[in-house]
């Protein structure tokens, strides 16, 4: 990852944009109309950030309907849970 004028976390590929998409709504909990959707080149750095307009992520959209993002979400607060004892 490196740094963008924007101050967002700038991502040197679209696919490792992508599954920082993913890995945040692994990680936090992101209410139906929060959160980020989707990936974009910037205009002044050339990498990619992650962005909560737009239409969802394809990739994103079928884990979440396929249910494989909640199960990974519950995977982390288990290991979470390991961690702390």
């Amino acid at each position: 990852m490196s740094s963008c004028v924007s101050g967002k976390k700038a991502y040197v590929s679209e696919q490792i944009a992508e599954e920082g998409l993913i890995g945040a709504h692994t990680q936090f909990e992101y209410g139906n109309t929060s959160g980020p959707v989707a990936v974009y080149q910037c205009e002044d750095c050339g990498n990619y950030h992650l962005t909560s307009r737009g239409p969802m992520n394809e990739k994103l959209a079928h884990l979440i309907k396929e249910g494989k993002i909640s199960l990974q979400k519950e995977a982390n607060q288990w290991e979470k849970k390991w961690r702390r004892k």
